[in-house]
């Protein structure tokens, strides 16, 4: 794996000896991984209940190069202590392929954030849903309606006031001729020649590709047919092409259709970074083989192993531990007695996420007290020039906490209800765990760590007291079977 390292200290009571610690440590547990370090990205004096931070910025922004993919930090305190700031930014980590990494933290202080962080992105992603479903609405009354519901526009239409189409008077016409020449057998290349000739240009624009014009002659709006989603209207807009033509042009696509290039997309592996070898504490990464009849087969290999370091764990087959995992986790999440206590420590979490706020506010009413002391002193008739200064410090300091408690106020994550948890545990219990980014999503929020050993299987979950042991003697007497000594590819 290719990965960065992260480093970062807070105040100018910390020296440049612990962004060199940090380092080091991170390192060492990179060799021992094998991740190749690319790069290390450094922060000095910057707080991370901030994001503004030059090089924290840097490091997301090429985070999306697909570069490197992990990011190691010495403690998960130096990616950030604002839980909104680490949903966030971990989200766009994830959706370019990155894991932040804990060097000194296999499992991680407090996992039940993992929760809350899990439900921030969840909750993000049924706002989401919601407003697409609104907007979704407003787009289906468009096309009862055949008006322009947004997009590329296709090249010979333009759309008026009302937002209908009509045809393009000065490509139109040479929209039919290209449709016209294919037809009679010119090659998709002299067709985007003569189109381009003919100073037509994409909506960009740019010159018209092959790509383009083979678009075009799929098109059916050019025989007039409105289509959205499964609303279809046979002549809904004007039409440039003639229905004869357009067939005739489809037979010789289908003729001259290349086939498409076989693209080989291996699975994700959805335990990189979770899973441990119980032998020797490395990570086991994923690797793939091909057998002699052709069949790709994929596991976990330890990384030691891989490197030659000594190990002697033997690999195990990727889509059974991915099922075995999975079906701990549905266990979970089908317990009701389970999900109670889930949500009561997801709220019990969220209350102590931030404690500088609760102490600001202390600070505030002791010193609003004082204030109220020294105005009742001086309506009795008790006022010297110390209690003026005194008086006067005491407002400089309210104005201060009320400025400060504004500020942690703006950096809190939106606070969820009891039902609102178990809204969201119920969701999860309708994924389809056939497909990947269901899978993906209840990996990532519910398993924090799984050490792999010849015998048994030790999964720690994001919550108190959530590890369970599994042997695979048992897994044999339920049935589930264990390829554990089964050989790799």
């Amino acid at each position: 794996m290719k990965g960065v390292i992260y480093a970062r200290y807070s105040s100018d009571n910390q020296r440049e000896e612990s962004i060199e610690g940090q380092i080091r440590e991170c390192k060492a547990f990179a060799y021992k991984n094998g991740i190749d370090i690319i790069e290390i990205y450094i922060d000095r004096a910057l707080s991370a209940k901030t994001d503004n931070r030059p090089d924290f910025q840097r490091l997301i922004k090429e985070s999306g190069s697909k570069k490197f993919e992990v990011l190691l930090v010495w403690k998960l305190d130096r990616f950030a202590l604002n839980k909104f700031d680490s949903a966030h930014y971990k989200r766009i980590l994830k959706n370019n392929g990155v894991r932040v990494v804990s060097a000194t933290e296999v499992i991680s202080t407090g996992p039940e954030g993992i929760l809350l962080e899990s439900m921030l992105e969840g909750m993000a992603e049924y706002y989401s849903a919601d407003l697409s479903e609104k907007v979704m609405r407003g787009q289906t009354e468009n096309a009862l309606k055949c008006m322009y519901n947004g997009g590329t526009l296709p090249i010979g239409y333009v759309i008026d006031k009302e937002q209908h189409f009509q045809i393009d008077p000065v490509a139109a016409p040479l929209v039919l001729q290209a449709f016209t020449d294919y037809s009679n057998g010119k090659s998709m290349r002299e067709v985007t020649d003569m189109l381009n000739l003919a100073g037509i240009r994409t909506k960009r624009g740019g010159k018209v590709s092959i790509n383009s014009v083979t678009r075009m002659l799929h098109n059916r709006k050019y025989i007039g047919e409105y289509q959205y989603r499964d609303i279809v209207h046979p002549h809904g807009i004007p039409a440039i092409v003639p229905e004869e033509l357009f067939e005739r042009v489809q037979e010789r696509l289908a003729k001259t259709k290349k086939a498409p290039a076989k693209f080989k997309a291996e699975d994700e592996y959805l335990l990189t970074t979770k899973l441990f070898c119980g032998k020797c504490n490395c990570y086991m990464a994923g690797e793939s083989g091909t057998s002699h009849t052709g069949i790709v087969h994929r596991y976990y290999k330890c990384v030691s192993v891989k490197n030659h370091k000594g190990c002697d764990k033997k690999s195990v087959q990727k889509e059974w531990i991915e099922n075995l995992v999975i079906d701990q986790i549905k266990k979970i999440l089908f317990d009701d007695e389970m999900i109670e206590k889930l949500a009561d420590m997801g709220m019990e979490r969220q209350r102590k996420e931030n404690t500088v706020l609760p102490m600001l506010k202390r600070q505030l009413a002791e010193t609003e007290k004082g204030i109220r002391n020294f105005v009742d002193a001086i309506q009795q008739g008790i006022i010297t020039e110390s209690t003026k200064e005194r008086l006067e410090g005491l407002e400089r300091t309210k104005k201060e906490l009320s400025a400060q408690i504004a500020r942690e106020e703006l950096l809190q994550p939106p606070e969820f209800t009891r039902d609102q948890f178990l809204f969201w545990f119920e969701r999860m219990r309708k994924y389809d765990t056939t497909k990947l980014v269901h899978r993906r999503r209840l990996i990532d929020s519910f398993v924090n760590a799984i050490y792999l050993y010849d015998d048994r299987i030790t999964l720690v979950f994001n919550f108190k007291d959530g590890t369970k042991t599994i042997t695979f003697a048992e897994l044999e007497e339920s049935g589930l079977g264990s390829d554990i000594n089964a050989l790799a590819a």
